[in-house]
């Protein structure tokens, strides 16, 4: 009989076909909620679960047997505890690469967005109010991309080379190095107030880890171009959203494009800088990965992680906690 693996609902519903017709095991869906899921781990017997972007702080790493695997359906592993995962005898994957066009693409859909205020005036059309208002061009702007990841060098094609917008890498290390190779980067600086100095649009694609927590502050809001458009499609934590919305309500800010959010679903982290009372905001609720092209690929990557888990194939696996 093939091998059971448990996937948090969520992510099964987003590619059930894929999981449905698993060659090598046997999918089926199980709570997201960390403490329903290890009971349904011990209930089952199963090794190995596949995982969304919840966090997973304590009683799964106990109920997942030693030498299981946690299949993250996802490429950012903020929600996984990798330190318990290791003392526990597992193995964490994640789905690298397969996302990076979906992200990259809702990126620009949303500084297209700010930049011609499509929902503003989506909602006056709908309410019947004939309200236009001028928008800017993109070509010849400037996007400053703070990350230079993969999804970080994916955007920065598509302003380059579909846009024709100049844009600054904010980045160090390889990604830096692969940034510079690339020919889609005016320029690439580890410095975040040199690259954010002339930039129309910011763009953010760096990790939730410690010490990235509310790196995009008070401080460096205050560094951009008077007047620039914020962009995340990375991780909420990133961003101190009080500051954010101080930049926005102030006109300091022009405009921001939110796909992530500190609380998901979102929840204001203070009651009195609520995002979605702003006009100048356009506010998606994490749907960066979420197409139907990339859910599947993220499903067959998760699932390619674990069939090689029961392999013992791990030099072919994802891992994320060596």
């Amino acid at each position: 009989m093939r091998p059971l693996v448990l996937v948090t609902e969520p992510e099964f519903r987003r590619a059930e076909s894929t999981f449905a017709s698993a060659a090598d095991v046997r999918c089926e869906p199980a709570p997201p909620d960390e403490a329903a899921l290890a009971e349904a781990v011990r209930r089952s017997g199963v090794r190995h679960v596949i995982v969304g972007h919840l966090p997973y702080r304590g009683a799964l790493y106990q109920a997942v047997p030693r030498g299981g695997v946690i299949a993250r359906f996802g490429v950012g592993f903020d929600g996984i505890d990798r330190a318990q995962a290791t003392a526990a005898g597992l193995l964490c994957t994640n789905t690298p690469e397969v996302l990076d066009q979906s992200v990259a693409e809702l990126t620009m859909l949303l500084v297209a967005s700010v930049a011609r205020h499509v929902t503003i005036l989506a909602s006056a059309m709908q309410s019947g109010t004939w309200q236009p208002q001028q928008g800017t061009e993109l070509q010849g702007k400037t996007l400053a991309i703070a990350g230079a990841g993969r999804i970080g060098r994916a955007t920065a094609r598509i302003a380059a080379l579909g846009y024709g917008m100049r844009v600054v890498g904010i980045g160090r290390g390889a990604g830096a190095d692969a940034a510079r190779a690339s020919g889609w980067f005016a320029d690439v600086t580890e410095d975040w107030a040199t690259g954010v100095a002339d930039a129309h649009f910011v763009s953010v694609h760096i990790p939730a880890t410690p010490a990235n927590a509310r790196f995009v502050n008070a401080d460096r809001l205050a560094q951009c171009r008077p007047g620039a458009c914020l962009i995340n499609t990375a991780r909420g934590a990133v961003i101190d959203e009080v500051a954010l919305y101080d930049a926005l309500a102030s006109r300091r800010l022009a405009a921001a494009g939110l796909d992530v959010f500190d609380r998901e679903p979102y929840v204001p982290v203070a009651a009195d800088h609520d995002l979605r009372r702003l006009p100048n905001v356009v506010l998606t609720p994490h749907v960066g990965s979420n197409t139907a092209d990339a859910n599947r690929r993220m499903a067959e990557r998760a699932l390619r992680n674990v069939t090689r888990a029961i392999a013992e194939d791990f030099a072919g696996m994802d891992i994320i906690n060596k």
